[in-house]
């Protein structure tokens, strides 16, 4: 379920004003005024409920109604979007809360004009009403995914169409070259193997000859490896997510991004500063939590990881939060001690919460290439991954690197970091994602 319980027919009729039997009757000209300003609010909620009824049911063609000749922040916008929830019949209490977390996030970026924010506001209300998966939302990722993935697909497209052309069968020619092209996107060697092995399979069985044909199958074998395996899903609450990655990666504006999620979607989270070693890494994750509008926990510089996390997990349990997610140290990964740290605090986790942590993701940077392999295999090693979230695509022409982790790896991609803002990190979707590598346009039906 989403931040609010339910999306219903539009709500048509306002709520008559009670007037006040000690307040003091106002003066001919106060009234006219009163009453001029009544009939023009009247008139622009009697429109907006008749543009939102004959719009298409979604939230892109609703929002264009709501936002419709205001292009800055004022109080009529924010009359305009209280309408609109309410038109929605979302509970006062919700719709004032997510009004609230918008303005305060509004005031932090010091936006004023809509055409800043618009984005945003659309990304938060398709969390809250739970309409992520509607079709015009699902169509912003696909763009917003294929911007990001351009770099890396100017390369790999480019030498794939050149590859297609270049040849009139399957043969031996074919695959020597498109092994090279692999490599050459940070696949690597031993995955790239694996990868023509099953593609010659799914070839030879479908029956196919023509090269024109090659990269909807490739399409197709990629969306089967990165599909994930089925997992239990259900916690005992709280649920600890430990986060995990080297310095650099972008750990601590995904947690916040991940925090920016799970609010919006109406769960109470908790963050906290278990890298307690960093310069200014309790700050900036304070900051963070603070922007998203999550809880937070942290103890002095230099303090026991381990012990930041039993005593944020213990606040968690007694001040019912749903969520906790947990940063930890990110020095390199060559380093013994950070791996002994981070089994402590697997360890500490487990006693006080069995169950916990119920989910250890592992941020890596896709720019980093074969890279981010290593890493993924050395953390692997010493505590565990259950997810991956991979970071900057948007600046990368390694983002082949996604298809070695899965596959040399077996851990899915959950997410993936397009972006700085807060409606940059995505759901990770295997076939749109392939798609948008290979240049593949994809018609909705």
């Amino acid at each position: 379920m989403g931040f609010f319980s339910s999306i219903k027919n539009l709500w048509s009729s306002n709520k008559e004003q009670t007037p006040n039997p000690e307040q003091q009757p106002p003066n001919l000209e106060q009234t006219q005024n009163d009453t001029q300003s009544d009939a023009d609010d009247t008139a622009w909620k009697e429109q907006l409920t008749v543009d939102l009824r004959a719009a298409e049911p979604k939230l892109s063609a609703w929002l264009f109604h709501v936002l419709e000749d205001v292009d800055t922040v004022t109080p009529y916008f924010w009359e305009r979007l209280r309408f609109f929830l309410a038109s929605l019949e979302v509970p006062e209490a919700e719709a004032e809360k997510f009004i609230d977390s918008f303005q305060k996030w509004l005031n932090e970026m010091d936006y004023e004009q809509v055409d800043e924010f618009r984005s945003e506001l659309q990304y938060r209300l398709a969390l809250a009403l739970d309409l992520e998966d509607e079709e015009d939302e699902r169509n912003r990722l696909i763009v917003k995914l294929s911007n990001g993935l351009e770099k890396t697909r100017e390369q790999l497209s480019k030498h794939l169409d050149t590859l297609i052309k270049g040849h009139k069968s399957f043969d031996q020619s074919f695959w020597d070259e498109f092994e090279e092209i692999l490599i050459m996107a940070d696949v690597g060697y031993e995955v790239a193997s694996n990868l023509i092995e099953r593609l010659k399979a799914r070839i030879q069985k479908q029956g196919l000859t023509n090269p024109e044909d090659f990269k909807a199958v490739l399409a197709e074998e990629l969306n089967i490896i990165f599909e994930p395996k089925k997992r239990i899903s259900a916690v005992n609450l709280p649920e600890v997510v430990l986060m995990i990655g080297v310095n650099g990666v972008g750990k601590t504006t995904t947690i916040a991004k991940l925090a920016h999620r799970a609010q919006m979607q109406g769960r109470k989270v908790l963050i906290a500063a278990g890298d307690t070693f960093r310069a200014a890494a309790i700050e900036q994750l304070e900051l963070w939590a603070k922007r998203v509008g999550a809880g937070f926990f942290a103890k002095k510089a230099g303090s026991d990881p381990a012990a930041v996390a039993f005593e944020a997990l213990d606040k968690a349990i007694n001040e019912g939060y749903d969520l906790l997610f947990i940063d930890t140290a990110g020095r390199l990964q060559t380093k013994v001690n950070l791996m002994e740290e981070l089994q402590k605090i697997y360890r500490v986790l487990e006693k006080k919460h069995p169950g916990a942590p119920h989910r250890s993701i592992l941020v890596v940077d896709a720019t980093t290439g074969q890279n981010a392999l290593s890493q993924t295999k050395l953390f692997k090693e010493a505590c565990g991954i259950d997810e991956i979230i991979l970071t900057k695509l948007d600046g990368t022409a390694k983002g082949g690197v996604a298809v070695a982790i899965v596959m040399q790896h077996d851990i899915p991609i959950t997410f993936i970091g397009l972006g700085e803002k807060m409606d940059d990190l995505r759901p990770f979707d295997g076939l749109e994602f392939a798609n948008a590598l290979l240049g593949i346009t994809t018609k909705n039906n």
